[in-house]
């Protein structure tokens, strides 16, 4: 009979080393048969296979490993537990509950599914107001606090400025602390962030447009009163950008720990599965803001007061602020269940032992390191830790790209809608809504999906890395679908000439013959459709000096419109209140491509996540995690909506201008705009393979890395030599 083998497994929670003893080959059981010996390890002896050791029955983990008999195939099977290997409880209880308070029912929660859910909600709130309502609101916080584009990059960049503060602080200190407190009393933060940056519409007056049946018409004598000057609401973007930077601050555990959390409670080869369904709700969470967002532009800002303007009038200002206060409502419910979860979930700890690991092999060994229990628990150990990651070139590469990713989906999540604006000549609300729908499938389906692809192919890092290349040169084909784009609108003044002849790109006439005595206002910003198909500036622009409303939905007709037509036949000099209906056909390509865009770009967001927790070691994945958010938000989330919303303003035609100051842009080019986005977007997708590529190519795995075979289980592989080739 042979003798029992002996291996010492570095558990990442606690300091102490388990000892786990098992019959027969070790390579039945996935182990490095060479193992140190007993005598090595623990000054004790053996005796039929069991071992009597009191240092063997650390308190705070397992009362005492024993050793057993081989199993038989049944037991196997029906085990969780690796063949030979017996787990016996501790006597220390993991309760779910705050302090003392630790009622019964509470404890049907304390599962990985029970964590699941409730960082799910947490996941999808912070979707929902980070990437859902501030990404569908800012036209109308730009319109309403006469902000540029370049103001609103700045308060979408400052959430990832906020992450880039914390991360260091909070992987580090978190990931070897209580992770369930940590993400609490952010989700706590992250509701006091958007009470917040729902303030400014409390600390303003309200918001009028003195306009009328009269107001903009021919003749008329009536001007905007200005309130409050633009520089003095210009200044409410600080206000803004702080509950943007709270925002940050609370969600920074929840990428970091949060997914670390649920790493090491569940199955190795469920792992991802369980990631992916937490990423999904953060993906799904946008989808609603888009969602409920345009619902609430639809409603007045200044909620319960009439007013003369419909959501389709440019000066339009929606109830922005609604879903802000109700989400940060959300946000403090649900910080209290997720500051009762333990330390650990009962269990856990036999999943952290049968972990296999496939961190990057150093050349010269350092990443031996980290294998001490001990590492990483002191601020002294940190400069060590971060060299130990910047060693890593798979880790690296990883990190650059996921950053090019970033840049894009933070460019164009802020920005989207506005292009589908601007290319179809769409309101605000309807925008929003189309990239809701659109986000929900390919964003939140791609992410699912590509977890499940992770698990049901059973990819080790290598493959992983391979998928995730192949992902990104897919959706970098699909960026020249930014080579087409729909024409403007014929404006006149400004695209047009009033006589419908095309204007000369970057003149600015809105003054003809036709409305030299009409005495227009460029404050009063309000498009009419005139029955020419030319949109004008205003109705006084028009040259329009009637209006009839109808009652069957308020919309607005003008008449005797000097500007429109050269005949006196019926109808021929009338406009109706808003944009003209786009006539490009080219909306379902774009939109299509755009669904393939990102669809393929989630679908590598979970594998690539995945990837980055298996190249590292055990005790570094939270740091990890936390460096990777990092540099994805220096290089990709913070100059993303910056760099994206500057080459917006470029594109502009006709900027806002009241009381004497230049707020926001009425009118895009749309060319200009679409080769903008296809210069940015191929730039980023080609770097981004490329990293993919070369964190393929550099990756070295153990030298013997087991996979899992068909028909067993994850906790019973067989050694194989690892596949390093990148070939696809």
């Amino acid at each position: 009979m042979a003798m029992p083998h002996n291996l010492t497994i570095e558990n990442s929670h606690h300091s102490k080393k388990e000892l786990l003893c098992f019959n027969g080959s070790s390579h039945g059981n996935g182990f490095d048969s060479d193992s140190p010996s007993l005598n090595e390890v623990y000054n004790t002896s053996l005796c039929n296979g069991s071992l009597h050791s009191s240092s063997c029955s650390p308190s705070d983990s397992y009362s005492k490993p024993l050793c057993n008999g081989t199993p038989t195939k049944k037991a196997q099977y029906d085990s969780d537990e690796p063949c030979g290997i017996k787990f016996v409880p501790s006597e220390k209880e993991y309760l779910c509950g705050w302090g003392a308070f630790t009622p019964s029912f509470l404890q049907y929660f304390n599962t990985p599914k029970g964590v699941l859910f409730f960082l799910c909600v947490a996941s999808f709130l912070q979707g929902m107001i980070v990437n859902g309502f501030i990404n569908t609101v800012i036209t109308s916080i730009e319109r309403r606090f006469d902000l540029r584009s370049y103001h609103s990059g700045l308060i979408a960049s400052s959430y990832d400025i906020a992450a880039c503060v914390c991360l260091i602080f909070v992987s580090y200190f978190g990931g070897n602390g209580h992770k369930p407190q940590w993400l609490g009393w952010g989700a706590l933060i992250m509701g006091i962030g958007s009470v917040v940056f729902a303030l400014p519409h409390f600390m303003t007056s309200p918001y009028e447009v003195h306009f009328s049946e009269q107001t903009g018409m021919c003749h008329s004598n009536q001007t905007l009163h200005c309130t409050e000057s633009a520089s003095n609401l210009s200044n409410y973007r600080f206000l803004f950008m702080f509950g943007q930077f709270l925002h940050g601050v609370g969600a920074t555990p929840l990428y970091t720990l949060g997914v670390t959390y649920l790493d090491e409670n569940v199955k190795s080869n469920y792992s991802p599965v369980y990631i992916a369904i937490f990423y999904t709700a953060a993906i799904i969470g946008p989808a609603a803001g888009y969602l409920l967002g345009g619902i609430f532009l639809n409603m007045y800002t200044e909620i319960g007061t009439d007013t003369d303007l419909t959501p389709e009038n440019p000066l339009w200002v929606g109830a922005w602020w609604v879903g802000f206060l109700g989400a940060g409502a959300a946000a403090f419910l649900i910080s209290f269940p997720l500051l009762g979860y333990p330390q650990q979930l009962p269990g856990s700890q036999r999943y952290v032992v049968m972990r296999v690991s496939e961190a990057h092999q150093l050349k010269d060994g350092s990443h031996k390191t980290a294998s001490d229990p001990d590492f990483g628990m002191t601020v002294k150990d940190l400069p060590q830790s971060v060299l130990l990651l910047l060693k890593n070139p798979t880790f690296v590469f990883l990190c650059l790209a996921g950053a090019t990713e970033a840049t894009l989906i933070a460019g164009m999540s802020t920005f989207g809608p506005k292009i589908l604006e601007s290319q179809f000549s769409l309101s605000a609300s309807e925008a929003a809504t189309i990239f809701g729908y659109l986000v929900v499938p390919a964003g939140g389906g791609g992410t699912f999906l590509g977890g499940f692809i992770v698990n049901k192919m059973k990819l080790r890092c290598s493959g992983i890395i391979k998928f995730s290349l192949l992902c990104a040169l897919i959706s970098l084909m699909a960026m020249f679908v930014f080579l087409i784009h729909c024409p403007n609108m014929p404006v006149a003044g400004i695209t047009a000439s009033y006589d419908g002849s095309v204007q000369t790109e970057g003149s600015l006439q809105l003054t003809a013959s036709c409305n030299a005595g009409c005495n227009c206002s460029k404050e009063i910003y309000s498009p009419v459709c005139g029955t020419d198909n030319i949109m004008y500036y205003s109705p006084c622009h028009a040259g329009c000096s009637g209006v009839h409303i109808h009652h069957a939905g308020g919309l607005k007709t003008y008449h005797n419109c000097s500007c429109i037509g050269d005949n006196v036949s019926m109808n021929v000099n009338q406009a109706k209140a808003g944009k003209c209906s786009s006539s490009c056909q080219k909306m379902s390509v774009l939109l299509i491509f755009i669904f393939v865009v990102i669809l393929f770009t989630f679908l590598c967001s979970i594998p690539a996540l995945t990837a980055t927790l298996r190249c590292v070691s055990d005790r570094q994945r939270s740091f990890a995690l936390g460096i990777q958010w990092i540099v994805v938000r220096t290089l990709g989330g913070i100059p993303g909506p910056i760099a994206f919303g500057s080459l917006i303003d470029i594109s502009c035609l006709l900027w806002q201008h009241q009381c004497g100051e230049q707020g926001s842009c009425y009118i895009y080019e749309n060319s200009t705009m679409s080769q903008y986005t296809l210069i940015v977007g191929l730039a980023y997708k080609v770097m981004g393979s490329l990293f993919f590529l070369l964190a393929c190519i550099l990756y070295k795995p153990p030298p013997e890395t087991p996979r899992s075979s068909s028909g067993t289980s994850d906790e019973s592989p067989s050694p194989v030599k690892s596949d390093t080739d990148c070939t696809i």
